[in-house]
């Protein structure tokens, strides 16, 4: 089976690839693809947003939202702090997260609008 969204004929641009080359290898990947790995999960990426979309959530309020128990938001949770995508503060009993930082809101944010463009283009 022909496949029209593969090139024909190889054709590399040796300027381009090695630029891009020295470019990505300077880079930390791994922990990028981690990142977007802790998001790939559906109940990870609803916490995600329900932090973008308020300064902090305590577990209970967490765990509401996404409809599981505390240890399960918690586990979820302690994962995204772990990748450095959430922190976290106590007070008295109660656990409060939010974002680590306002590049992971503007993160969550891009993704859900793209994927708002993307089913435009449908």
């Amino acid at each position: 089976m022909k496949h029209d969204d593969v090139c024909e004929v190889t054709c590399v641009d040796d300027i381009k690839v090695k630029r891009v080359k020295e470019t990505i290898s300077q880079k930390n990947t791994m922990a990028v693809s981690q990142i977007f790995k802790a998001l790939s999960d559906d109940t990870r990426i609803k916490i995600a947003y329900a932090l973008s979309e308020e300064d902090e959530l305590c577990v209970c309020d967490v765990a509401n939202i996404v409809g599981s128990t505390t240890a399960t938001a918690s586990h979820h949770l302690r994962l995204l702090r772990n990748l450095g995508l959430a922190k976290y503060r106590k007070e008295g009993k109660l656990v409060f997260y939010s974002l680590d930082d306002d590049h992971v809101r503007q993160l969550i944010q891009i993704a859900f609008t793209h994927q708002l463009e993307g089913k435009a283009h449908e």
